[in-house]
C-alpha cells in the first residue's frame, strides 16, 4: 500500500531518494493515509540543495495534482498526529519532533504557494477534505474539519509547552505555519464580507476559551521574554545536515535561517533585515491578525410588513450581516496583571479564567519597542481595549517609558482642553510649566548631542544616529511649541479664571528665557511676556510691608487679572485634535496590520493576489526565480507598505 524505498545510507542514493519522494508527493498518485510514504517522507533529513526555479515548478505540480490526490489534507493530518504525540510527550526530543518540524515546514510551502496562487473565490485548491472513497486507518474518525484539527493541535501545542531550547525552533515554525494559514484574508477586500474564505482562522476563532487564553498567553510571554532559537538545535536532530547545507526548501527567515531544515526559504525577500528577536516578533504579528479579525456573518430576520391598512400582515425576510465575537480579542481585554488581582466596584474578584500577564515586565516591553509600528499598535489595542492595563499605566510613576505614545495623545488632549479650563488646580498649573521645563532639559541635550556628532562626523560613519538624533530632536521642539500653545490658549481665552496658571508662570518664568529667540517659540513665548510684563510690573509699582508670600503673590493676581484686557496679546488659531474610531475600524486595521506584517514577517507575498490593500507590483521586496528558455531569471514584486 503505497510503498516507497528506505532511505539509504550513502549520500548519492539519498539525494536520489528525496528526489524521488518529492517527485512522488508533488505527483498524480494519491498515497492513503496510512502509507508508508508518509513516514518515509518526514524522516527523510531532505539534505539536497534545489534551485529556487525546480522549488517552484514542485509547487506548480503540487497545486495541479492537490485536488486529485489530496495530499495538503493528508500532510496536514500528519502534522496534526505529529503535533498529538509531541504534546503528549510535552515536547521532549523524539523522532516524532523532527517529522513535526518537517511536516509543518513542508506545509506552509505548498500551502502559501496555493493560497496566494489561488485562481477561486473559494479557494477550492486547497482540497481541504479526503475523497469519499478515501482509505483511513480503522482507528481514525475525523468528527471535524481538517483545518479546525490541525489549528487545534497547532494553538494547542503553542499554548500549552513551554518555549525552551529543544521546542524554539517547532514553536518558531509553528508560528510561521500560522501566519502563512491566516494569509488567506489578503485575498480578500478591506471589508471583511460574509463571502469572504478565511478557514484556518475561522478554525482559530473557534476553538475553546481555555486554549484561546493559552495562546494569548503564550504569544504575549514570548512578545516579553523573547526567547532566541539556538543555533546548537542543529545538532540535535537527524533532520539537519552536515555542513549547515541548504535543504530542499530551505527558508532562510526562518527559526534556524543559519541552518538546514525543509522551510520555505524560496520565498523570503533577501532585503528584508533579520529581526531583532524573530519568535517574539512573530509572536506579536500573529497576536495582532487574530484580535484584530472580524468574522461577517449573514442572519435571516423575519420582520412583519405592516404597510398597509388591510387585517391581514405578511412576514418578510430581511438579510443583516453582523461581525462574530472575536475571542481573541476578549481574551486581551480581559487580561489580567499577575500580581494584582483585581477587584470591582462591588467588591468581587474576577471570576473566571483570564490571561495573567506580569504588566510590569510588558509595559518596559512595549517601552523598549516603541520604535516599531507594531509594539505601538500593540500598546493601542491594550489602552483601548483592557481598562486593567489602562489604570496600570495612568499609575506608573515613569510614564517617559512610553517617550512618545502617551506625551502625543496627552499633549492633544491638554491643547483641545486649554481654552475652556477654568479654576485650574495649583499642582496642575505646576506640572504644566514643569513639563516644559523637563521637555527643554531633554531638548537641550539633544542639542548638545547632535553638534558634537556633527562635529564629529567627518571622523565618523554614524550618519545614521545623527539622522535619528535630527527626527528626535525635531519630536522634542513640536513637544515644546504644543506646550506653548496651551499655555497661550490658556492665557488668551481663560486668564482671568486661572490665577494659579499665571502664579506658576511668574514663579518659573526663568524656564522660558533660553527659547526666546527660538524661530519656533519666539511669536508664542511673546504673549507669554507680554503677561509677565503686565503682572510683574504691577508687583513692582506696589508697595508691600515685608516679603511677598505665596498667599499674598496669589491674591495679588487675583486682584490684578480683573484689570487684564489682554492688550497686546497675539491671537493664534486655536489647536484641535481629533481622534475618533471609525465605525468601520476594522477597515483600517485589517489592512494595517497585514501590511505590518508583510514589512517585517521575513516572507513576501505574491503582489498581482493581494485584494486588502493596494500593493505595487514594480518594487522589490519579494524576489521569485522562473527559468526561461533555459535561463534563470529574476522578478522583483514589491508589496508597497
Amino acid at each position: 500500500m503505497g510503498a516507497v524505498p528506505s532511505t539509504p545510507r550513502h549520500t548519492s542514493t539519498t539525494t536520489e531518494t528525496a528526489e524521488y519522494l518529492i517527485d512522488t508527493l508533488v505527483g498524480v498518485k494519491s498515497f492513503p493515509l496510512a502509507s508508508d510514504f508518509w513516514q518515509r517522507l518526514l524522516e527523510l533529513p531532505l539534505t539536497l540543495r534545489w534551485a529556487p526555479h525546480r522549488v517552484r515548478q514542485a509547487c506548480q505540480l503540487f497545486a495541479q495534482n492537490n485536488r486529485q490526490t489530496r495530499h495538503l489534507a493528508k500532510i496536514l493530518i500528519h502534522l496534526s498526529w505529529c503535533l498529538q504525540e509531541v504534546i503528549r510527550t510535552s515536547g521532549a526530543p523524539s523522532p516524532v519532533y523532527v517529522k513535526a518540524v518537517n511536516a509543518v515546514c513542508i506545509s506552509s510551502v505548498f500551502l502559501k504557494y496555493i493560497i496566494e496562487n489561488s485562481q477561486s473565490d473559494n479557494i477550492e485548491e486547497l482540497g481541504l477534505s479526503l475523497h469519499e472513497n478515501e482509505p483511513v486507518p480503522k482507528d481514525f474518525v475525523i468528527d471535524q474539519s481538517i483545518e479546525n484539527l490541525v489549528m487545534h493541535y497547532v494553538l494547542s501545542f503553542l499554548g500549552s509547552i513551554d518555549v525552551s531550547p529543544t521546542t524554539s525552533l517547532l514553536h518558531q515554525e509553528l508560528l510561521n505555519f500560522v501566519l502563512v494559514a491566516m494569509s488567506t484574508q489578503l485575498l480578500s477586500g478591506p471589508s471583511p464580507g460574509p463571502k469572504d474564505v478565511n478557514p484556518f482562522i475561522d478554525a482559530a476563532m473557534s476553538q475553546e476559551s481555555l486554549l484561546v487564553n493559552l495562546v494569548v498567553h503564550r504569544l504575549l510571554l514570548n512578545y516579553i521574554t523573547r526567547p532566541r532559537v539556538p543555533s546548537s538545535t542543529a545538532a540535535s536532530y537527524s533532520i539537519f545536515s552536515e555542513e549547515s547545507q541548504p535543504g530542499v526548501l530551505q527558508r532562510v527567515g526562518s527559526a534556524a535561517a543559519n541552518i538546514v531544515l525543509l522551510p520555505f526559504n524560496y520565498w523570503v525577500s533577501s532585503n528584508v533585515e533579520g529581526s531583532k528577536n524573530q519568535l517574539a516578533d512573530c509572536s506579536l504579528h500573529v497576536l495582532l491578525i487574530l484580535i484584530h479579525y472580524h468574522k461577517c456573518v449573514v442572519s435571516d430576520e423575519l420582520i412583519t410588513d405592516r404597510s398597509d391598512d388591510s387585517a391581514t400582515s405578511e412576514s418578510v425576510s430581511k438579510l443583516n450581516t453582523y461581525f462574530t465575537v472575536n475571542p481573541y480579542s476578549e481574551a486581551l481585554g480581559n487580561a489580567r496583571d499577575i500580581e494584582f488581582d483585581r477587584v470591582d466596584v462591588e467588591g468581587n474578584a474576577q471570576n473566571g479564567p483570564v490571561v495573567r500577564l506580569p504588566f510590569a515586565s510588558l509595559f518596559d516591553t512595549l517601552g523598549m519597542c516603541l520604535a516599531d509600528e507594531t509594539a505601538v499598535l500593540l500598546l493601542y489595542s491594550l489602552v483601548q481595549g483592557n481598562s486593567d492595563f489602562l489604570e496600570y499605566v495612568l499609575v506608573r510613576t515613569d510614564l517617559d517609558t512610553l517617550d512618545v505614545y502617551l506625551h502625543t495623545t496627552c499633549l492633544a488632549t491638554l491643547a483641545n482642553m486649554a481654552p475652556h479650563i477654568h479654576r485650574l488646580s495649583a499642582y496642575a498649573s505646576q506640572r504644566l510649566v514643569s513639563l516644559f521645563y523637563m521637555l527643554s532639559r531633554k531638548y537641550n541635550k539633544l542639542v548638545e548631542l547632535s553638534n558634537d556628532k556633527i562635529q564629529t562626523k567627518a571622523i565618523s560613519t554614524g550618519n545614521n544616529v545623527v539622522e535619528d538624533m535630527s527626527a528626535e530632536l525635531q519630536i522634542y521642539t513640536d513637544f515644546l511649541r504644543i506646550v506653548l500653545e496651551i499655555l497661550n490658549a490658556i492665557l488668551t481665552y481663560a486668564l482671568p479664571r486661572n490665577p494659579e496658571v499665571v502664579y506658576a508662570i511668574m514663579h518659573r518664568q526663568e524656564v522660558f528665557q533660553p527659547f526666546k529667540n527660538h524661530p519656533r517659540f519666539t511669536e508664542l513665548l511673546e504673549n507669554i511676556y507680554n503677561v509677565l510684563d503686565f503682572f510683574n510690573s504691577r508687583m513692582d509699582a506696589q508697595r508691600l510691608d515685608g516679603e511677598w508670600s505665596v498667599e499674598k503673590v496669589l491674591v495679588f493676581i487675583i486682584n490684578n487679572c480683573r484689570s487684564w484686557r489682554g492688550e497686546g496679546m497675539k491671537m493664534f488659531t486655536q489647536l484641535h485634535f481629533s481622534y475618533e474610531q471609525e465605525s468601520h475600524p476594522e477597515e483600517f486595521f485589517i489592512p494595517y496590520v497585514w501590511q505590518l506584517v508583510l514589512s517585517r514577517c521575513g516572507f513576501s507575498f505574491n503582489a498581482s493576489a493581494i485584494n486588502l490593500f493596494p500593493a505595487d507590483l514594480h518594487a522589490n521586496k519579494q524576489i521569485y526565480h522562473e527559468e526561461l528558455n533555459g535561463e534563470l531569471n529574476e522578478h522583483r514584486v514589491q508589496v508597497d507598505l
